[in-house]
């Protein structure tokens, strides 16, 4: 069984980034969408780690959060944190899309 240390990363990035929302601009809204797609993705990074075939919850939480701080840059043009988290998402959607090999 080979861990998917990428996606528990991105996991911990995510989740990270909703809590540093949090604490510099009281956004609850960032703390609880850091919380939901950092769970989200660290549940499909055990898939992941259990079945490397399995990456459904991988790709949608990285898929869904890529669009939607994708809108959020293109609207703010702030590289921080919508174009981060943008570009993080969009690379795991990649690695996994490679991962498996479609």
């Amino acid at each position: 069984m080979a861990v998917d240390w990428f996606g528990f990363g991105y996991a911990a990035a995510v989740v990270f980034g909703g809590f540093m929302g949090y604490k510099r601009k009281g956004s609850v809204m960032s703390l609880m969408a850091g919380l939901v797609f950092g769970g989200l993705s660290a549940y499909g990074a055990l898939n992941v780690s259990n079945d490397p075939r399995d990456i459904k919850v991988s790709l949608l939480a990285s898929g869904l959060l890529s669009i939607v701080m994708g809108v959020r840059y293109k609207k703010s043009r702030k590289l921080m944190p919508a174009g981060i988290i943008c570009g993080l998402s969009l690379l795991m959607v990649f690695q996994l899309l490679l991962h498996v090999g479609v």
